[in-house]
């Protein structure tokens, strides 16, 4: 470890322990550039969470859901138990249902979804406070999200206030729309049975959301309730990507204060590879700088491991690196009867020694 490093880990503590030990932590987002290791470090989080709190509940919002893979177990939009665990659930939810579908529209959800087409994200935004409303009704004691791609993350983080603006705008229109329901209803008489109270229902419904939405952008600002876990690799386009993701937060008011620096080749581990040896170069190159620009930041180093982290045994062994520091192992010592490379070079030492030994004395009884 360099001393950069070294100064680093005396700072602040190099591990998401602070995550655990906040307790009125509700709402942890675990986010970044795709392909570094999100639902693997959204799993292993969510295993430790479970063994400090109450009920864990890990949600993937990621369209290319991953959670069923990892622990290896088929998940679905309802939470299940994980296997192995008593009080970690997981669930996989679809960020954009049909709104048709939105509970407890009753046939209007299609006439919803043709008005909100005139507000621009604010169908991904309603389907998101279904989902919240949903999340919310269920008693555990914190949420971990695991979320798509950087993109895909920060539009989720704005649909809170997307669907705030929406649903004002829509408020706005209840008493000139109402007026025109009723004037058609009172037209059109029995062929338009309850004009009135569709608009009182799906208003009533879109003023529901509205609650939901003002709390949860609320608890979303507030650093008491809201973290962001930021994953990420020590490569040029990943620190690229995790600093763009930071300076979101930062205008969406959301606590990061955690980075998870997956994938890393640790010099003891690399052997005498001249592959590896250059890899090792090339991201130390970026975990300097990573340093450099988060030294306010709890910064966590996760090994490259030989083989994939799946299985509830597999993530749980995993997570531990996220509480007590990575150490590599060292290196295997030789097997049983063979030679050092030390105890080689000392033979062929002792071996030249003596043959230098044998010229010498066959030249002195040559000049004799």
């Amino acid at each position: 470890m360099s001393d950069t490093y070294a100064d680093a880990d005396a700072a602040l503590d190099p591990t998401l322990q602070n995550v655990l030990d906040q307790t009125s932590l509700k709402w942890i987002f675990v986010g970044g550039k795709g392909g570094v290791g999100k639902t693997t470090c959204s799993c292993s989080l969510a295993v430790q969470l479970a063994a400090v709190r109450e009920s864990v509940l890990i949600i993937s919002t990621d369209p290319a859901h991953n959670l069923s893979d990892a622990f290896r177990q088929k998940f679905s939009k309802k939470p299940s138990l994980v296997s192995g665990f008593t009080n970690l659930y997981a669930m996989e939810v679809d960020p954009t249902p049909d709104l048709s579908e939105v509970e407890g529209l009753e046939g209007g959800g299609g006439f919803l979804a043709d008005i909100s087409t005139s507000i621009p994200g604010i169908d991904e935004a309603m389907s998101f406070a279904e989902v919240m409303k949903q999340v919310q009704s269920m008693d555990y004691s914190c949420i971990v999200f695991d979320t798509a791609p950087t993109g895909h993350t920060l539009r989720l983080l704005q649909f809170p206030t997307t669907l705030e603006k929406g649903l004002n705008k829509l408020m706005s229109l209840k008493e000139s729309f109402g007026g025109m329901v009723s004037q058609v209803s009172r037209m059109l008489g029995p062929s338009m049975p309850g004009g009135e109270d569709m608009v009182d229902q799906l208003m009533g419904k879109v003023d529901q959301l509205k609650g939901v939405v003002e709390e949860v952008n609320a608890q979303f600002r507030n650093d008491e309730l809201t973290t962001f876990v930021c994953v990420c690799i020590p490569e040029f386009l990943s620190l690229y990507e995790t600093e763009r993701l930071i300076q979101e937060l930062a205008k969406f008011e959301i606590d990061s204060r955690n980075i998870v620096i997956n994938q890393v080749i640790f010099p003891e581990e690399a052997g005498t590879s001249r592959l590896l040896q250059a890899r090792i170069r090339m991201q130390q190159k970026y975990l300097d700088q990573f340093y450099d620009l988060y030294e306010d930041f709890h910064i966590v180093r996760l090994p490259l491991l030989e083989e994939e982290v799946r299985g509830p045994d597999a993530i749980r062994a995993f997570s531990e690196n996220l509480i007590h520091p990575y150490k590599p192992a060292p290196p295997p010592p030789p097997s049983a009867g063979s030679n050092s490379l030390l105890e080689e070079l000392q033979r062929k030492v002792q071996e030249q020694a003596a043959r230098i030994a044998e010229l010498e004395a066959q030249l002195a009884a040559a000049r004799r």
